[in-house]
């Protein structure tokens, strides 16, 4: 039996064809399951034929009629490979024209390829009983009889090798080693496709990195240095992941800005979602995408940052399958993330520290242009963009083996991967003093908006240390506005020292004596020991009188460098005079 080809409409890409067996092989169990297919065939050709008044009163003739479909199925399936994922989910390797495709089970496009199918065979429609009961089977038989393997969306890795799917329609990847990259088609590694999902073009070498620069409103080269260094994040098949904050007044190209980094990663029909509502619905979009994307924000609450600190770094999530059962469905992975809105919106100091924070400046009416002419423009170049970033990712898998900092940050695998990857792009050194200064920056603003840690700087001012309880800390700095429990306001300082530490205040916690009683420290670092001349006066600092959070174009207005100074890029911004804001009332 021949099974020919043709097209049916399913998630947007053709499926696989199935062609049937050889009938001129001679082997008898080959024979004889051909035999059994054709009679199984036959048999559901004369009910579908028969109709359903021939049925209807005969119970025993619709379980039958299941029956046979059921059995159809299974053996039109035969042709495809299942294996299962670690999580226990099944998956089907189909032969498409040439090409693989991987299919979970259960997924629209693997039905819709076994429906089509069964029309081939039949000219005939599976009732949803068999087709459920097809799919049971085939799952269990790739759970239990397939073999293991991880499957990837959008990036993955295997052998030391870093693979990018284009998701195109001859399922083409990208293959990175040392040596540089390729296209290849049916890779090692397993890639499945979600809804949404749209094709990357396919890269072209020989692009410069500086081509992207025209279509992001940036400031200075080392908000550039570090926007890339994200991008180069993104195509690592594993985290952490930096957190992009874009900040910035309304026509300052926000959105426009996370559209065009994300259709060079992972562009998707949806580019730009609304924040979630809950943490289930957080985690049903990372399982769908690589890259997220939310726009238009405008505060985060507690467990939206909680959240999105475990998502950077690789996170866990379960929940039921079913509110009647008690299976679960778990994701565990770390997602690339950009956040954009008009306000400081990220005030947690360890979200913070996860976070590359980039100020884009309103564009002047002269500046501006259509916006269909900026898209054909990088759609223009977008091949030639991704060609620089993958020859950068090729040499940052070379030299990662051999990369060293003297000190690392709190996102420490991110700086490293930067750091072999940027010799393709720039001087040696540039991403370490831009990475340093974006820090240096977030600290400030993050402790400039936050009452506590102003109330301890002013605290700190004029001596070198303070050794007290929590209560003692609570009297010294109480007020209306303040934490109510000295509980609290050890818990909120805890989530400040990280800062704090970083601007010359050391703050540890320890339990001493017999009864071990909990002592904080507050010491001042050694070449600090003279008054701070940026600490906030005592009366602006106590808590009754916190500082309201302040934008981040008023808090880092800065003299922009020159595109063609070379040397510019390897010096951070925070070596440069910085401008001064006036504001008149």
């Amino acid at each position: 039996m021949t099974i020919e080809n043709s097209s049916i409409a399913g998630d947007g890409h053709r499926p696989p064809q199935c062609t049937g067996a050889d009938t001129s092989l001679h082997d008898d169990a080959e024979l004889n399951r051909l035999a059994a297919l054709s009679l199984a065939v036959e048999t559901a050709v004369i009910e579908q034929a028969a109709g359903p008044e021939a049925i209807a009163d005969d119970d025993q003739s619709i379980d039958s009629r299941a029956g046979s479909q059921t059995d159809v199925l299974i053996e039109l399936a035969e042709v495809a490979n299942f294996f299962h994922a670690p999580d226990g989910a099944g998956y089907a390797d189909l032969d498409v024209e040439g090409h693989r495709e991987t299919w979970g089970i259960r997924s629209r496009g693997f039905q819709h390829w076994l429906s089509r199918a069964y029309y081939q065979a039949t000219r005939g429609a599976p009732n949803a009983e068999a087709m459920q009961s097809a799919l049971s089977a085939l799952e269990a038989r790739a759970r239990f009889d397939g073999p293991e393997r991880v499957v990837h969306i959008r990036v993955g890795a295997l052998g030391g090798k870093l693979y990018v799917d284009l998701c195109d329609d001859t399922w083409r990847v990208v293959e990175i080693d040392a040596t540089g990259w390729r296209m290849i088609d049916n890779p090692p590694v397993r890639f499945r496709r979600a809804a949404g999902m749209q094709s990357l073009p396919g890269p072209v070498p020989g692009g410069s990195i500086d081509a992207l620069r025209r279509f992001l409103n940036l400031r200075s080269l080392n908000e550039f240095v570090m926007t890339v260094a994200w991008a180069l994040a993104c195509l690592r098949d594993r985290g952490p992941y930096p957190i992009l904050v874009l900040s910035g007044e309304q026509g300052a190209a926000k959105s426009s800005f996370a559209k065009v980094l994300r259709s060079l990663i992972d562009p998707n029909a949806a580019p730009l979602r609304a924040l979630p509502r809950e943490e289930r619905d957080l985690f049903i979009a990372a399982n769908n995408g690589h890259v997220l994307a939310f726009d238009n924000v405008s505060v985060l609450p507690p467990w939206m940052s909680d959240t999105l600190c475990r998502l950077a770094t690789g996170a866990s999530f379960a929940t039921r399958r079913l509110y009647s059962d008690q299976d679960e469905v778990l994701f565990d992975a770390a997602r690339p993330v950009i956040l954009n809105g008009i306000e400081d919106i990220v005030n947690r100091p360890d979200l913070a520290d996860r976070a590359i924070f980039l100020t884009l400046e309103s564009i002047p009416a002269e500046r501006r242009r259509p916006e269909n002419a900026l898209w054909q423009e990088f759609e223009a170049e977008r091949p030639r963009v991704l060609g620089a970033l993958l020859d950068a990712v090729a040499r940052g898998v070379a030299m990662l083996p051999d990369t060293k900092l003297g000190k690392l940050p709190r996102m420490a695998d991110f700086a490293l991967w930067a750091t072999a990857c940027e010799t393709a792009l720039w001087p040696a050194g540039t991403f370490c003093a831009a990475y340093s200064g974006n820090r240096e920056d977030a600290a400030e603003d993050v402790l400039g908006a936050d009452p506590i840690a102003n109330a301890v700087r002013a605290l700190m001012a004029q001596r070198a240390e303070w050794t007290g309880t929590a209560s003692d800390l609570l009297r010294a700095l109480v007020g209306p506005a303040g934490p109510r429990s000295p509980r609290a306001l050890s818990g909120q300082l805890r989530r400040v020292a990280t800062f704090l530490r970083e601007t010359g205040i050391e703050v540890t916690f320890a339990k001493e004596g017999h009864a071990r009683t909990r002592v904080i420290r507050i010491a001042r670092a050694p070449e600090d020991a003279g008054p701070l001349p940026s600490a906030p006066t005592a009366s602006s600092a106590v808590l009754a009188q916190p500082s309201p959070p302040k934008g981040f174009a008023a808090l880092r207005a800065r003299a922009v460098a020159s595109d063609a100074d070379a040397s510019a890029m390897a010096s951070p911004d925070r070596d440069r005079p910085r401008q001064t804001v006036a504001i008149k009332r």
